[in-house]
Formats: structure tokens, sequence, C-alpha cells
């Protein structure tokens, strides 16, 4: 009797799973590319603390140099936020892998936004020593396009996990 599951060596080679990795890895560098786009294009007009408003009192574009990490927290610790990025993009691609047959598409957009991210911002901290930011809300602390796609990204994963069905090997399921 065959397994109607295809062994390993070729489910990696069949197209679908093909399409859905490159689609994951292009999304991902799709977030990466517009983070860095924008915070070069806000860095080549405006000094550090220049704000100019969009919507006066509501949103300004202000570029801020921020070592430290969320909202300036440990300003004075930025190799943390740095190794916690390395540490972060590898288990994050080393989850995928393992664990690509059982995540579902919308997990898969949700590590691609937070991968994207996180590269974003790594890559700022690598070659600058602090991340740019830039959008300012006036309530909140400004953040960049890399801070946005981590934050959708972890709330589509905390979604996930709260509605997702769990099943026990005794096959009893929960909601």
């Amino acid at each position: 009797m065959t397994s109607p599951h295809k062994s390993p060596e070729k489910a990696y080679a069949s197209p679908a799973v093909f399409r859905g990795g490159i689609g994951m890895a292009m999304a991902a560098a799709l977030v990466y590319v517009a983070d860095r786009l924008t915070k070069q294009a806000v860095s080549s007009v405006l000094a550090e603390g220049e704000s100019v408003p969009v919507i006066d009192g509501v949103f300004h574009i202000t570029l801020v140099h921020n070592p430290g990490g969320a909202f300036g927290v440990l300003r004075a610790y930025p190799q943390i936020f740095t190794a916690a990025a390395i540490a972060f993009a590898v288990i994050a691609f080393l989850y995928t892998i393992f664990h690509w047959f059982s995540m579902t598409l919308r997990d898969k957009a949700a590590i691609s936004l937070l991968l994207g991210g996180a590269l974003g911002n790594l890559s700022d901290r690598i070659r600058l020593g602090y991340v740019v930011d830039f959008m300012d809300f006036r309530v909140w602390p400004v953040f960049n396009v890399a801070d946005s796609c981590i934050s959708v990204g972890a709330a589509i994963l905390i979604l996930s996990v709260i509605t997702t069905r769990r099943c026990r090997e005794d096959g009893s399921c929960t909601e």
C-alpha cells in the first residue's frame, strides 16, 4: 500500500512548496527593501531631530537615530539588540525549515513580516550603530516600516496561537 504522503525528498522538490518558499522569501525581501528605501529617503532630506508635519499635530516625519530597542529602551546597550536580531533571524529561519509542512499560510506570512522587519533593523544596527526611525504620530514613539511589520507579524502569530485548534495524541482536540 502506498502512502498518500510524499517522501520528504519529493515534498521539498514539489513546485507548490517551492513557490511557497519563494513567496515567503519575496515577502520578507519586499519588507526589507521598503524599509531600506523609506529610511534612505527620509535620511537624505532631514537631519536627526528634524521634523516635517504631514498632518499638523497628528502625523509628522521626524528623523530619529535610535541605538536602543523599541521605544528607545536600553539605549546604552545596542549590542543586545544586534545579537537578539541575529538570533531571531536564525531561529525563525530554522523554525520555518523544520515546520514548513505544518505551518499555515497565515503563519508563513507572519514570519515573513517578522523576518523582513528584523533584517531591516539589523541592517541599520550593523551599518550605522542605530536604527533609523521616522514615523511620528506624536502620541507614540517614533518608528519605521520594519517596526510596523514586526508588530503586525507578531500580532498575526499571537492570533494564530489563540485561534489554532490543538489536537492531542489521544485524538481529543481543543479550540
